[in-house]
């Protein structure tokens, strides 16, 4: 075993400080053996003298400079006794009259030098706690500052990057599903890794970085992974949050070590995660531009391509939000490459489920592409989700696989929230039950809406009751008829009680459906040009970014904002009476379904379309995947 001169020094800090304690604990040392601590009793000055002068006082050692005595004599209070010693409090003034009396009455008496001991061991034992202490955090600096070492909690400067030389996360291509273009660019980036003559032939160029942009859940992370497991070639990863810390320049520092350690392993990959905890806009900041973040970034920027560049080294970052990052960190040169992952379409996520069902005990039934169809605007970690609830769902049930009915349950819970226990026989069932029906049968009498999957009153989440809508995949643009015709739709429901219970009776169950009337009406107004104001476009859109648009100016003046108002409200109310019109032509139509809907709980579209069709002609429409609409 190895013995360095700091481990000497650790293990002899604790016979340093006995020692140091046992030496003050020595007597303030007298040639004579006395000592203030050796008395056993006090005596005042006078009696002192009045034993002096009767002739018991037998010995006297003067200490301290003449302040204390011990003196030896018999103690007064016992007769026949042997002399004891007697602490005596000096007065500095009378020590010529004390030293001629005790000559007269021939007292053995010494006066002994100071011991000057006590004093130094005081100080050294003052000082020894604050060297101590300086000593203890001298060493834990010396070793945290060497990186091999175990001690690493002064390594502020230092990257957190977590590095593998060759990354074996458990991911490739084959396991990411759904973003094929995507994957395809990633995979280009790859092959330039592993072959760069293929490219170089040609004079291509590696691309320094790559940017990843999408919604949250898409697969961006899981690329990253992918691109690991694929290159076989060192891989630094690391959050955006990780470089900003509380201390001012420790975010450039740890930029620059982790570039340090990029070029010494290159070529490499380093992925940062999130990189807009880092990479937002700079000069955005209330109080001045001078931030710890702005300067972290500033040392980003440099580092992707600044005056010595870093050849080798892939950047790979990801973010949902591009529009609030800095210009200079998106222009080629640092993220030459920005690919979109976006949400899948009904191909991608049915190829996102057969990779999600790899090892999931699946009932022979469940068709995966019905799945895909109920589930638009899922990204793959909304599917994993949904086949995790439903393999949940599957062991409560004590089954040995799962379902499309667990299928079925789990979509409504994912979208709409747990199920509640179904409502009694009475007026609220039967208000929520005319309300759904109104919502169905207008969707299902208007041509321009989307299909009805399936009306229920089963409260879930914080909704009595959901009509479910199935809206055409194909569906890129749509038209003026049929976003009035959703808004009639999601009308529907006041305006069937309105019908049956009357004005003065409606209810707060229609408060979604409005905020989504007036939404949609708005946006015809102000962004599509559906309206009587013409072709304009009267808002910004976007999210707001607090230090660019604290104060942005509005689009439209206050004439404008008041005609805006007022072609929401004519939209609103046209599609209201339009919905009222309907639902009181078919009345008793009505009323039949919601005797169905009370009696089932729940109604399918094909079931509801079946009722309708008796009554009156239903309008062709597209089948395709369901929305929510209460």
């Amino acid at each position: 075993m190895k013995f360095s001169w700091k481990t000497l020094l650790l293990g002899a800090i604790p016979l340093i400080l006995i020692g140091v304690l046992l030496w003050q604990s020595l007597p303030n040392g007298a040639t004579r053996g006395d000592s203030p601590n050796m008395a056993t009793a006090n005596l005042s000055y006078t009696e002192f003298l009045s034993y002096i002068r009767q002739g018991k006082v037998e010995k006297v050692d003067i200490l301290e400079g003449g302040r204390i005595a011990i003196a030896m004599l018999p103690d007064p209070s016992i007769p026949d006794t042997a002399p004891q010693r007697f602490r005596v409090n000096l007065p500095t003034s009378d020590l010529d009259e004390l030293y001629g009396l005790m000559r007269d009455k021939k007292v053995d008496f010494a006066s002994l030098p100071p011991n000057n001991s006590g004093a130094f061991l005081g100080i050294l034992g003052n000082l020894f706690f604050p060297i101590l202490l300086l000593g203890g955090l001298f060493l834990l600096l010396r070793r945290s500052s060497n990186s091999n070492g175990p001690g690493q909690a002064m390594n502020f400067g230092k990257s957190k990057a977590r590095f593998q030389m060759e990354a074996k996360t458990g991911v490739k291509f084959d396991d990411v599903a759904g973003i094929d273009e995507a994957k395809e660019e990633l995979q280009e980036v790859v092959q330039f890794l592993k072959r760069p003559e293929r490219f170089t032939a040609v004079g291509a160029k590696i691309p320094k970085g790559v940017l990843l942009v999408g919604p949250p859940g898409t697969g961006k992370t899981l690329l990253a992974k992918a691109i690991a497991g694929e290159a076989g070639v060192p891989f630094f990863s690391i959050s955006g949050s990780e470089f900003v810390e509380m201390f001012v320049g420790v975010g450039a520092s740890r930029v620059r070590d982790l570039f340090k350690k990029a070029k010494e392993n290159a070529p490499c990959i380093v992925f940062i995660d999130e990189i807009d905890a880092v990479g937002r806009q700079r000069g955005a900041g209330i109080g001045g531009g001078n931030d710890e973040r702005e300067q972290t970034l500033n040392q980003l920027l440099v580092e992707m391509d600044g005056f010595e560049g870093n050849t080798g080294i892939i950047i790979i970052a990801a973010t949902n939000r591009p529009d609030v990052l800095d210009a200079a960190i998106l222009r080629p040169g640092r993220f030459d490459r920005q690919i979109t992952v976006d949400r899948p379409d009904m191909a991608g996520r049915l190829e996102i489920l057969k990779v999600h069902s790899r090892n999931k005990k699946l009932a022979p039934d469940i068709d995966l592409d019905v799945i895909a169809r109920r589930t638009p605007g899922f990204a793959g970690a909304d599917l994993s989700n949904l086949l995790n609830e439903a393999a949940i769902l599957a062991a409560r049930r004590r089954q040995t696989e799962i379902t499309m009915r667990e299928i079925d349950d789990a979509t409504d819970r994912v979208i709409a929230g747990l199920e509640k226990p179904p409502l009694v026989d009475s007026k609220k069932k039967r208000l929520i039950a005319y309300h759904e029906v109104g919502h169905a049968l207008v969707g299902t009498l208007l041509a321009e809406h989307d299909p009805v999957q399936k009306v229920t009153i089963i409260p879930r989440g914080r909704a009595g009751g959901l009509t479910w809508f199935t809206p055409s995949e194909e569906q890129m643009l749509i038209t003026r008829n049929q976003l009035l015709a959703r808004i009639t739709g999601a009308l529907g429901g006041r305006a069937a009680e309105e019908v049956v219970f009357g004005e003065d009776e409606v209810t707060t169950g229609a408060s979604s459906d409005l905020q989504q009337v007036s939404n949609l009406a708005r946006q015809m107004v102000t962004r599509f040009g559906m309206s009587e104001l013409g072709l304009l476009s009267l808002t910004g859109g976007g999210e707001v970014f607090l230090g660019r648009d604290l104060m942005q100016r509005s689009d439209m003046s206050e004439d404008v904002a008041s005609m805006v108002d007022e072609q929401v409200r004519a939209i609103v109310k046209q599609c209201h009476r339009q919905a009222v019109s309907m639902l009181t032509e078919h009345r008793a139509l009505m009323d039949r379904i919601v005797d169905v809907l009370l009696e089932k709980e729940t109604v399918d579209g094909e079931e509801l379309r079946r009722i309708v069709s008796e009554v009156v002609p239903v309008p062709m429409k597209d089948q395709a995947l369901p929305v929510l609409s209460s």
